[in-house]
């Protein structure tokens, strides 16, 4: 059995990755969280774009456990914004992670845009990383337009008030195994599946 370490604490996305991994089929692969491993310095998020982001947290992961792992870095780019918050999507608020403060700024800053002009896409870069040095870095989008209020209680951070293209639900009112077809990390760690099937 091939251990894979996915460099989060969130027990969403590692749930997301072994859902994945099943239904395609892959097993052989363990996946492994921060929270299964002996703790190491993460360094902060300072690159300029998601993959900078993801590759260095593969890394660092790779060099603290020898173990190949898997990380990613995702957020919102939200056109009315300038693509913002983009990269600093977990921490917009000032406080990082904190999902309410973020839905209630993103939401403020949005409050005069009309919702033609409401337009948002989900971004996802991952990065697999081997013991050997071998890199695979990968990205998702999912486009879809900001609602005005929440909706629905699945999912995390900006989900309760991303409409995906096509849906008259948010994401956070859809089913996980739905969202994980769709999403932009779905689609990210899809575009990882050759090479972990490789691992396995």
């Amino acid at each position: 059995m091939t251990k894979l370490l996915l460099a989060t604490r969130n027990a969403k996305k590692l749930g997301e990755l072994r859902r994945i991994l099943s239904a395609e089929g892959i097993s052989g692969i363990e996946v492994l969280g921060l929270a299964d491993v002996p703790e190491f310095p993460e360094a902060p998020e300072t690159a300029p774009d998601f993959e900078g982001n993801a590759v260095a947290k593969a890394r660092d992961a790779v060099a603290a456990t020898g173990l190949p792992a898997i990380a990613d870095d995702s957020g919102l780019a939200v056109d009315a914004l300038n693509g913002m918050p983009g990269v600093l999507s977990a921490r917009w608020s000032g406080r990082h992670g904190d999902d309410e403060a973020n839905l209630d700024l993103v939401l403020g800053q949005l409050g005069d845009v009309p919702d033609e002009r409401r337009g948002a896409q989900f971004v996802c870069a991952a990065a697999l990383v081997l013991a050997s040095g071998e890199e695979t870095v990968v990205r998702g989008e999912w486009r879809g337009s900001l609602v005005r209020a929440r909706r629905g209680t699945n999912g995390f951070g900006y989900d309760p008030i991303f409409q995906p293209d096509g849906e008259s639900r948010t994401s956070a009112e859809m089913e996980p195994a739905e969202k994980d077809a769709l999403s932009h990390r779905g689609r990210a760690l899809r575009a990882l599946l050759p090479a972990l099937r490789e691992l396995a």
